[in-house]
């Protein structure tokens, strides 16, 4: 186990650095470039360049999400998850013992993602404003239910909570994105008009994956400062969880002043 976490951790940065850097370039660089391209232009450049910078995108996704599922497992799982036993030291509040709750939070932490497909696919989804308040608070019930009726320790409970963000971000990838993707390169190349609903799925998609990354990264690096660690942004140790949501409307945020911002960048 003392081999395996640093070589993993060192694993899952490296993929997440490509695949999030390559999220940010499509975003905030890719989409405003290739609106200033023309028919003839785009049938040259897309199929050449898209393919390639996808390939690492999608890979960069899928090690991500392996190496951090491996180290979710070292870390917090492993001997911590047998139910009325002694809680570990890395996952449950002190004094609280494993129950039910606690697979049934793990469980939830995955299903997220039908959740959020089957909304982001209904027509709740028309109304920006409202969907976006809807999905905070299913978030900030989330991180209550971990923190007050699984148990889990503010560690535990930020790092699921990355991790739910991470499996959605992945499946968007996967299952939306990338199969979009094809079809519309391929429409490009053959010099046909990509579906718009395809360009209008792919791209939404992977807004939602940017708005996730700022808060994912995050959950990944917090364990890692000094203030912040033992979940110190709250009144109390009880209010913690409120200081976990504070962040993550503070990354929201941060994207959407940077989108503002990648509007206004020209080129020569």
């Amino acid at each position: 186990m003392e081999f395996i976490t640093p070589i993993f951790k060192w694993l899952h940065i490296i993929a997440g650095v490509l695949w999030i850097g390559l999220l940010y370039f499509f975003n905030w660089v890719n989409g405003h470039f290739a609106a200033t391209l023309d028919g003839d232009t785009k049938k040259k450049v897309v199929p050449e360049l898209m393919p390639r910078a996808l390939y690492f995108f999608r890979w960069g996704a899928a090690w991500t999400w392996v190496t951090g599922m491996v180290l979710l497992y070292v870390l917090f799982w492993a001997g911590n998850l047998s139910i009325g036993e002694s809680a570990g030291n890395m996952m449950f509040a002190a004094g609280m013992e494993v129950t039910i709750w606690a697979h049934t939070m793990i469980i939830l932490v995955f299903m997220a993602v039908i959740v959020y497909d089957f909304l982001y696919k209904s027509s709740l989804a028309g109304n920006v404003r409202l969907i976006t308040i809807v999905s905070f608070a299913l978030i900030g019930a989330m991180v209550y239910s971990m923190k007050f009726c699984a148990g889990f320790d503010y560690r535990a409970f930020n790092i699921h909570l990355g991790t739910m963000f991470g499996s959605i971000m992945a499946f968007n990838v996967w299952y939306r994105i990338w199969p979009a993707q094809q079809k519309i390169i391929a429409a490009i190349r053959d010099g046909e008009a990509p579906d718009g609903d395809l360009v209008a799925l792919a791209g939404l998609r992977s807004k939602h994956n940017t708005y996730m990354s700022i808060p994912l990264i995050w959950t990944m690096i917090n364990e890692h400062t000094t203030h912040f660690a033992g979940g110190n942004l709250g009144i109390t140790e009880s209010t913690n969880w409120m200081g976990l949501m504070l962040l993550v409307a503070l990354g929201w945020h941060i994207v959407w002043q940077l989108y503002k911002k990648s509007a206004k960048v020209q080129g020569f």
